[in-house]
């Protein structure tokens, strides 16, 4: 993503390819998915132990600009940030970063440590990078890296710049690759956002042909850490046809990207709402009804064949405009709900968790704090389970069972006087992997609940009773979920809360 208005793009005709039809639209999502490395099977991400996961997530973005590190630092830690994504519902973060951050001594920017970040003090970006990772992981999160931009001063075009040439390109991903080899909370690299024009698919032009780009690095990355998933994002145009920046797979069909470690690929696309740029199909009389028609054109039709996984890295919209909330309805509904058909999906991160992209907003608002449960709600039915974060457990239980038990934290994240934000924390205490949980709690005051997220309520006068909702109630022993809530007047005191498990 870039923070300029993109010009509109013109879009040949293009032939829609047939669909397949053999593969179970039915694949289930195991809460406790995700261990150890991925690999894809098909249009499928698997983890180590063969079951399907769904990576559904948000870009959170700055290690690629001038701060030299995720934004948002100066408002708050990065470990409840953190937090509240996982809190939110999902499961991975895309980390854009520029090749700036691999120079020895880059220090990050724009921090602060009072009473925050304080164990982030005299890190190097890099280092500052590791602990994301870390705790990242620790929460049951997963990372993929972006090579977003060369240098910090803007995106290019190609993956290459006369700065930055292709073997500084490549010995960076190398690098990265080797630096968190052994480290399943790292599961993927973007090898370049948004290829765009002159950049082509297929072409034989090496100076320009994005696709034989894409495998020389994606096979070097693989020879320093063959577990990885190589993550290859579209072009602008193909025989014609122009789109998104990066959004355009089109010649997947005739020119796939071919690595020397099989089951590593994942391609990815782009697409956007008219807050970034108006296109041709957004004034088609059909719309929104034309839309998956273009969507399997440009990158769907990659999963509907069967080919190899489809993740969409980017999409995002103000959603002020009628024609942006259609866009973003259709497009949830074409990405296909978790409930109807588990990790037999589309794969997504959306742009972005940060509220300062110009074009589109984010999932926080100006507060950093804040969630815009609008927008956020959108994406309720493509959230997918989060995954056993790291660290040793308690055991899960003997041949003679265990106990179900839990706990729960209630803490009030902002109060403006006329209302407040709440995160709750359970805790499964016990013995072996809870089923669902109740939350309950009675207020001293007259506050009411005006929204909950990630959960759902009764309230009976100062009395509130929350339960799980359905990609959260399954947590493993030692394990954790969150939900908010959003309650007015003030917040005043935290009440005592009771938890029971099921």
């Amino acid at each position: 993503m870039f923070r300029t208005l993109r010009r509109a793009l013109c879009v040949a005709a293009a032939l829609l390819l047939p669909l397949a039809g053999t593969q179970s639209a039915h694949a289930d999502v195991d809460a406790q998915a995700g261990a150890g490395d991925w690999h894809t099977s098909g249009r499928q991400i698997l983890d180590a132990a063969g079951q399907p996961v769904r990576i559904a997530g948000v870009n959170w973005f700055g290690f690629e600009t001038a701060n030299h590190v995720v934004h948002g630092l100066w408002a708050r830690d990065y470990k409840s940030m953190i937090d509240q994504m996982k809190s939110l519902g999902y499961n991975t973060i895309r980390m854009p970063y520029s090749d700036d951050i691999l120079k020895p001594g880059t220090m990050p920017d724009s921090i602060s440590y009072d009473g925050k970040n304080t164990d982030l003090r005299g890190l190097t970006s890099l280092q500052v990078l590791d602990r994301i990772v870390a705790y990242a992981g620790q929460a049951g999160l997963k990372i993929v890296l972006d090579r977003h931009r060369p240098d910090a001063a803007g995106q290019s075009a190609l993956w290459y710049t006369a700065s930055v040439p292709e073997s500084t390109w490549i010995t960076n991903l190398k690098s990265l690759a080797a630096r968190y080899r052994g480290n399943p909370t790292v599961v993927g690299i973007d090898l370049h956002n948004e290829p765009r024009d002159p950049a082509c698919w297929g072409c034989g032009d090496t100076t320009r042909d994005w696709r034989l780009a894409a495998q020389r690095a994606g096979n070097a990355v693989l020879s320093v850490n063959p577990e990885l998933l190589i993550m290859v994002e579209g072009v602008q145009s193909y025989n014609g046809a122009n789109g998104w920046w990066g959004g355009n797979l089109m010649g997947v069909a005739e020119h796939p990207v071919q690595l020397d470690v099989p089951n590593r690929l994942v391609y990815s696309a782009h697409d956007y709402a008219t807050s970034v740029a108006q296109q041709p199909w957004f004034g088609d009389p059909s719309f929104p009804a034309n839309m998956p028609g273009v969507w399997d054109r440009y990158w769907g039709y990659i999963f509907k064949q069967n080919i190899a996984p489809v993740w969409l890295g980017e999409f995002g919209t103000t959603l002020q405009s009628a024609v942006d909330q259609k866009w973003l309805s259709a497009l949830v509904t074409y990405l296909r709900s978790t409930s109807a058909h588990g990790a037999d999906s589309f794969h997504w991160t959306f742009w972005s968790w940060n509220p300062n992209s110009g074009d589109t907003g984010g999932i926080l608002k100006d507060d950093w704090q804040t969630v815009d449960t609008v927008k956020d709600g959108y994406l309720a039915a493509i959230k997918a389970p989060g995954f056993e974060g790291g660290g040793p457990g308690p055991d899960p239980g003997g041949p003679g069972g265990g106990t179900a038990a839990c706990s729960a934290a209630y803490t009030v994240s902002s109060d403006w006087g006329g209302g407040f934000n709440a995160e709750v924390k359970v805790t499964n205490t016990g013995s072996v992997p809870l089923k669902s949980w109740k939350v309950s709690w009675t207020w001293t005051g007259s506050q009411k609940v005006t929204s909950m997220w990630n959960a759902s309520h009764t309230q009976s006068g100062a009395t509130v009773t929350a339960v799980n909702a359905a990609h959260n109630g399954s947590v493993p022993a030692g394990g954790s979920a969150s939900f908010g809530l959003g309650g007015a007047p003030g917040g005043g005191g935290a009440p005592s809360v009771s938890c029971t498990a099921t």
